[in-house]
């Protein structure tokens, strides 16, 4: 196997997801299933990608046991964590997903828009052939220079380049147009048919996906139960998503990312690493949290 260094930028993160078992009860109890894990949807990927080459994670995490988690983590997944501990609390996300498997998630960065330029340098001084950053990192404006300063170092140091949007509604509050220009031009660029209709201002996704070709070789849009589309090698691609009960969707969209992202970077089709992205997402949603 042609295995690859890859390195992956991104939030460190805490996963709380919460599963109402009975309506909620406001101002009192309400008997729940929780969820406890490491999360992180740039770590998500990671893990995905180490599982056929070798994957360094660059991030900050804090001072306290949520960061040791992560770290502790990352490592039994086989990813190397080039983590920098900062005075503070790791990142957490609580996630309230609902009986048809939709979730709504509150979001603390924590530490992570205290990523420094120094981190960042750091963890791309050893030899890389792809560098994968995560949206969240571009759609915080306190961090969205440092992405673009690793995008930068990777098309110096001829390495291929990914993002993933990540999510929709900071997208809105940053602008499309402001996204765009701190990524500029990526090998691959990964999305859901929300972002991509943003990023466009295009309400077909079909239409999305010509805008988006324009500006990245290859672009994946996930479509929810609609499966994915693919362009890339002059070919659009498109795969059904799997029939299977839907649990919770948290981390369907990362593990389709990095399945699609290892499989192509070991030099499958276009076609092939796409159907492998709905097969492990199906896998994702028929439980709770981020993991098959």
């Amino acid at each position: 196997m042609n295995q690859k260094h890859v390195v992956i930028l991104g939030d460190a993160m805490l996963d709380v997801v919460v599963r109402a078992l009975e309506p909620v009860h406001l101002t009192s109890d309400t008997s729940s299933k929780v969820l406890l894990s490491r999360g992180g949807s740039a770590a998500n990927i990671g893990v995905e990608v180490a599982l056929n080459h070798h994957v360094a994670f660059v991030g900050v995490v804090g001072d306290d046991s949520a960061g040791e988690v992560f770290t502790r983590d990352l490592r039994d997944a086989d990813v190397t964590p080039l983590v920098h501990v900062l005075p503070g609390s790791t990142g957490v996300v609580v996630a309230f997903v609902n009986d048809k498997g939709q979730r709504a998630m509150l979001t603390d960065r924590g530490v992570n828009p205290r990523l420094t330029s120094e981190v960042v340098r750091s963890g791309l001084q050893s030899h890389f052939d792809h560098l994968h950053v995560s949206g969240y990192t571009v759609l915080d404006q306190r961090t969205r220079k440092l992405a673009t300063e690793a995008l930068w170092i990777a098309h110096e140091h001829g390495a291929s380049t990914s993002v993933d949007v990540c999510s929709v509604g900071p997208l809105r509050q940053v602008g499309a147009k402001k996204f765009l220009k701190a990524i500029g031009p990526v090998s691959m660029l990964f999305a859901n048919q929300e972002e991509a209709k943003e990023l466009s201002g295009e309400s077909d996704v079909r239409n999305a996906l010509k805008f988006l070709q324009e500006r990245s070789k290859e672009v994946v849009i996930t479509l929810g139960k609609g499966g994915a589309i693919a362009s890339c090698e002059g070919e659009v691609v498109r795969k059904p998503s799997r029939n299977v009960e839907v649990v919770d969707t948290t981390g369907a969209g990362d593990a389709a990312t990095g399945v699609y992202l290892s499989r192509r970077l070991s030099g499958r089709s276009c076609n092939q690493s796409l159907e492998l992205a709905m097969s492990r997402a199906a896998q994702v949603v028929r439980r709770m949290g981020s993991r098959p």
